[in-house]
């Protein structure tokens, strides 16, 4: 076992300082006091020195809950069953609430974003197998195991990588699509932001040179905001959060940045909770030959509704990739990361978003 005892440092931030224990299978976090106090962060106390108290605030336990390759997309079942992807291995794993990993779907096509919709309908987020089977986002009937195409093409022309995607409360779909390097002329050639109307319709919401390279998708719980993750790592490329204001009809306006990674590693997915709270998934431990640096610590950032920082939970496996609410209560959070699916204890109710 080993302590590392860091402060995150940010200027005029609510950032706190973080005690980061690592035994194997548990990593335990406990939250300090706020740490931007008359323009400045307290510094780091070294390993020797740490104070121990008993007046320190109850330890949020972060879990490791399940390993496999390389992790992406959890959701949450009804009954508190796990989905998420292996996208190394193109595989959807499910873990059960008694701990059994189990794989769900053996040929994914490279499956990336997953979610369920309210009739309890997994959706995914696909990359295809570049022959046969096209970049798309799936629905698949759990009962009878069907798979129904929700889109794979706009206006005539094929889609990229659907990467991640969210409900609105009218049951509308909303996902992110992102061309690799080398799209081809049957492709759409941008990168887009849709919106799938319960009638099937398909709309592009936003698309260049509104947006670079968007990732994780969710919509507020009043359905009057929607937030995008731009996530360029090329060299000052958008590494931001954007929010719009969303209309009854589902149509963005009003952009502003919501939150600003660059030069970090930018945020990849992220949830929402009852109040309206943000959990990104963001940042690195360690440089990955991008331009992008260290400034932004590998975790969960957890934003107001205002964009304040309320929280940050340090992840301590790379790379930190999304996020979902589950359990009985919805006050779990899962997280992927790495090899690993970590699940924490949070205070306040999430959502299925």
């Amino acid at each position: 076992m080993f302590k590392i005892i860091k402060t995150i440092k940010r200027l005029c931030m609510p950032y706190r300082r973080v005690w980061l224990a690592w035994s194997g299978a548990l990593v335990t976090v406990a939250l300090l006091g706020v740490g931007c106090v008359s323009g400045s962060a307290p510094e780091a106390t070294p390993e020797s020195e740490a104070p121990v108290s008993s007046s320190l605030p109850e330890l949020r336990p972060v879990e490791v809950a399940a390993t496999v390759a390389f992790t992406e997309g959890p959701t949450v079942d009804a009954d508190g069953r796990v989905y998420f992807t292996d996208l190394a291995n193109s595989r959807i794993m499910t873990l059960s609430p008694d701990g059994v990993l189990s794989t769900f779907r053996e040929e994914s096509y490279r499956a990336n974003g997953l979610i369920f919709d309210s009739e309890w309908r997994l959706l995914a987020c696909e990359g295809g197998d570049g022959e046969a089977v096209l970049p798309r986002v799936t629905r698949t009937n759990l009962d009878t195991g069907e798979v129904e195409v929700v889109a794979d093409s706009y206006e005539g022309k094929q889609l990229h990588q659907p990467n991640d995607l969210t409900f609105d409360g009218r049951g509308r779909l909303y996902f992110t699509d992102r061309p690799g390097p080398n799209p081809t002329p049957e492709q759409t050639g941008v990168h887009g932001v849709y919106r799938v109307d319960p009638d099937g319709s398909i709309t592009r919401i936003l698309s260049e040179p509104e947006i670079e390279r968007p990732n994780g998708v969710v919509v507020a719980p009043d359905d009057r905001t929607l937030y995008v993750i731009e996530a360029n790592g090329r060299e000052g490329g958008a590494r931001l959060i954007r929010a719009y204001d969303l209309s009854e009809e589902g149509s963005p306006s009003n952009m502003r940045v919501f939150h600003d990674f660059f030069p970090g590693r930018s945020g990849d997915g992220m949830t929402i909770d009852t109040a309206g709270n943000l959990y990104v998934a963001a940042g690195l431990n360690r440089l990955r030959g991008t331009t992008e640096t260290l400034a932004t610590e590998a975790g969960v950032y957890v934003f107001a509704p205002d964009g304040a920082l309320l929280e940050f939970i340090p992840i301590p496996e790379d790379t930190v990739t999304n996020a979902a609410f589950g359990g009985p209560d919805l006050q779990t959070l899962y997280v992927t990361a790495g090899k690993t699916l970590f699940r924490i204890r949070t205070d306040i109710e999430g959502t299925r978003r």
